[in-house]
């Protein structure tokens, strides 16, 4: 199973290291909705800040303490374990809403703020992610660190999905394996296999490992390639900061679209593996879809698992710029980075395309 470290870089491999998360605070987020809770209605949004524990663990603890079910909780994004974290949930309104919020909180575990809102926080809602993160033991150039890290802003930055999204030592790839198995094997056999049962958040969680695992492998062979922000014909194209995707027409011109990309404007997309509906629009041919196609083949167990399990395909850009980055020099061997990422990008993206970690 290809490591993080081991996908392509925009590139070359980092010749300079450091260390992050040394302290919960050197790893900082903070979400931001893009909207304003209409302060009445029946679900209370609560923002926290969480320090050690994951977004389904605080879904969890909210869960109890309210006495509603987990899927009843509400949040847009996961976010790491290891930083201090402020995000949004949100769970139905019920009298002693304050009794509620003092028992929520913990040691690792802060209400910043609650409000009413008319409906519950869905995947996916919020805006952006403020990041300020905190690189410790700088070993290396600090031009190298500082020429990297004007890289991202030139070309952009992978649009890998992170680690955290697989969950330790790949955990989460060996249980889609298994989820997979029992699964498809039970609906085609008469002999009902005994599993584990597990709720419909983890089984969303694990299905969504595999798509990324296999996103990030088309994103690597593009990167090796040197055709990850070239247009190949056949791409599907991504509007810059949107969901909204498109092919080229019979009277596009290549060298136009090419333009687009190179400002930004417009982004090439990989696939989100699963069933290619009959009227899909927004499917890849020619010589995209032929990298498509190989990448998979290194794959097939996951790649047709997915399709039995009749997840629907979908598409994610290729590439993400980070905005509003900064960065300063704390001490000779301490830098400061802050930047904002839309939503489903990762910071540990942008980090491995500046510095190692040791």
């Amino acid at each position: 199973m290809m490591q993080i470290e081991e996908l392509s870089y925009v590139e070359s491999k980092p010749n300079v290291s450091g260390k992050i998360k040394t302290d919960f605070s050197d790893f900082r987020v903070k979400e931001e909705l893009g909207f304003t809770p209409t302060r009445n209605g029946e679900h209370v949004f609560v923002q926290v800040t969480k320090k050690g524990l994951t977004t389904v663990n605080v879904a969890k603890k909210i869960s109890e303490v309210t006495g509603h079910k987990l899927s009843a909780v509400g949040y847009s994004g996961m976010k790491d374990k290891n930083g201090e974290c402020t995000q949004w949930f949100s769970f139905p309104f019920s009298n002693g809403v304050s009794r509620i919020l003092n028992s929520i909180e913990s040691t690792n575990l802060r209400i910043v703020t609650s409000d009413r809102n008319q409906s519950k926080l869905k995947i996916g809602s919020h805006k952006r992610n403020d990041f300020d993160i905190t690189i410790r033991n700088c070993v290396g150039n600090r031009d190298s660190f500082e020429n990297r890290l004007k890289a991202t802003q030139k070309h952009g930055v992978p649009n890998y999905f992170g680690m955290q999204r697989f969950g330790h030592k790949f955990q989460n790839i060996t249980a889609v394996y298994d989820l997979m198995a029992t699964e498809i094997e039970t609906k085609l056999s008469s002999n009902k296999k005994e599993r584990r049962k597990i709720s419909k958040i983890e089984r969303g969680i694990l299905i969504s490992s595999a798509r990324a695992y296999l996103f990030n492998q088309v994103l690597s062979s593009r990167l090796q390639l040197k055709n990850w922000s070239n247009y190949l014909s056949g791409d599907v194209l991504n509007l810059n900061g949107t969901e909204s995707y498109f092919v080229l027409g019979q009277n596009d011109r290549e060298e136009l679209v090419q333009k687009r990309i190179d400002t930004f404007d417009i982004h090439i997309s990989g696939p989100l593996a699963g069933l290619v509906g009959s009227k899909d629009k927004y499917v890849t041919r020619s010589k995209a879809a032929d990298i498509e196609v190989r990448s998979f083949q290194n794959h097939e167990t996951l790649f047709k698992g997915l399709n039995k399990l009749k997840v629907t395909a979908s598409r994610r850009p290729l590439r993400f710029k980070p905005e509003n980055l900064q960065w300063f020099w704390k001490d000779e061997g301490t830098l400061n980075i802050s930047f904002s990422l839309r939503k489903g990008c990762y910071a540990t993206s942008l980090l491995r395309e500046v510095c190692v970690f040791s």
